[in-house]
């Protein structure tokens, strides 16, 4: 029996406009979090001259609010979309009597061939390659019953965390000594600050070679790292939570589960704001004092709840927006953001791309001087370009120039581009 000819990219007509609208909901405070954080060069900063940076009352407000908010919440709720996205590329493939896995694979890797590029020749803060890794791991729990899949989440953001971070903190103690262990500790924490100032020098150069040179170094000392496994957990676990939420359909059938999504909301802001408050404190109450060499117990514990807030945080987020987008003026309003959802991919490309410009020595030279209020407006600036560019080339094209190169790549075959010419005679009256 012949293997069903079916796979295939969806049509427009079959896209759920909240999720797209939603992913450019997300990918807005993706591109803020990933601006200020590293195309501004803040995160290669020494610590006293970020705090400097963070000194005007302006500032101080602005990256309160910040990491009250937006911080790791939008990068979950962007992670929480693709695990969703995958179970609804699932269901369909099942509806049309195909199998997701060859495709699913095709599609995973040439995601990480454009994320290695993205990584090595752009912007070492790239996501996609690590998501097309975890991706081949999300592949294992298509089968698996929700019960599973849940469950496998409380591991991945409980269970594993605390473990893979316990053992980093007293593993080397246990090992070597508690002398030992320390001058260990320093000593990456040292090397971590050397790579981060060669890259911020490189960064600041007039020269392109050399900025892409030192990007490309610190991408490759960073491949291995000691908290990736850690990282790549706590996606896996986003990407579950969205694979039981795409089985529910909560976010395609949002009528039948409105009650739900009003109890998602509810939880996911209430612990989502009750952590960022706690972590919001100790920060505050930690400005100023050197961080230990080894952190405490409770500081390893709290990383841990940290991350399950983002992940409530995310969820209220998503809750909201899946309730404003069924009121008629809400729809209007948030729907204006799908055209970005639809060309994510473009668009997080083209932000790396107009970001180096605008940051780096070569183009504009911001990095490491700008603060954070004039990175949060430029990148809302940015975005918001970009989002009557994605109106206008959808206008034209089914799908953005990213999309149909992934696309194109994984079914081995062109895409047919431009839009079908509407049908006169359907349109005369």
């Amino acid at each position: 029996m012949p293997e069903p000819s079916s796979a295939g990219p969806i049509d427009v007509s079959e896209r759920v406009h909240l999720l797209d609208a939603l992913r450019g909901f997300a990918l807005c405070g993706v591109f803020i979090s990933n601006s200020v954080t590293w195309f501004s060069g803040r995160a290669l900063l020494p610590r006293e001259q970020a705090q400097a940076l963070n000194a005007p009352l302006l500032e101080t407000v602005v990256s309160a609010l910040y990491a009250f908010f937006i911080d790791q919440k939008f990068v979950t709720l962007f992670s929480f979309l693709f695990g969703l996205g995958f179970s609804l590329q699932m269901s369909r493939a099942e509806a049309r009597g195909a199998s997701i896995v060859p495709v699913y694979r095709r599609r995973l890797g040439v995601l990480l061939l454009i994320g290695l590029t993205h990584m090595f020749a752009l912007w070492v803060g790239d996501i996609l390659s690590t998501y097309a890794l975890v991706g081949f791991v999300l592949l294992l729990f298509r089968e698996r019953s929700d019960r599973t899949v849940l469950t496998w989440v409380a591991v991945l953001f409980v269970a594993l965390p605390l473990i893979i971070s316990f053992a980093q903190r007293y593993g080397p103690e246990l090992l070597h000594g508690q002398e030992e262990a320390a001058r260990a500790a320093q000593a990456t924490r040292d090397e971590d600050a050397a790579h981060r100032a060669a890259l911020l020098v490189g960064l600041s150069s007039d020269s392109v070679l050399t900025s892409q040179q030192a990007n490309a170094k610190f991408a490759w000392q960073n491949l291995a790292t000691p908290g990736r496994p850690l990282w790549m957990c706590i996606i896996l676990g986003r990407f579950l939570v969205g694979l039981w939420a795409g089985r529910k359909r909560l976010l395609e059938d949002v009528e039948r589960h409105r009650k739900l999504l009003r109890k998602i909301l509810f939880w996911g802001l209430g612990v989502g704001i009750s952590v960022a408050t706690l972590a919001l404190v100790l920060n505050l109450r930690n400005r100023g004092t050197p961080m230990p060499v080894s952190p405490r117990a409770w500081m390893v514990g709290m990383r841990t709840l940290r991350e399950v807030g983002y992940l409530f945080m995310g969820l209220g987020y998503a809750a909201a927006f899946a309730l404003l987008f069924q009121k008629e003026r809400g729809k209007k309003v948030l729907g204006v953001l799908a055209p970005a959802g639809r060309m994510a991919l473009s668009l997080y490309l083209m932000q790396s791309l107009v970001s180096v410009w605008l940051y780096d020595g070569w183009g504009l030279g911001f990095v490491g001087h700008l603060p954070m209020s004039r990175s949060v407006l430029l990148s809302l600036g940015v975005f918001s370009v970009q989002v009557v560019l994605a109106h206008l080339w959808l206008s034209r094209f089914r799908f953005g120039p990213a999309e149909w190169v992934w696309r194109s790549l994984t079914y081995g075959r062109a895409q047919p581009m431009r839009l079908a010419p509407a049908n006169p005679a359907r349109t005369a009256h």
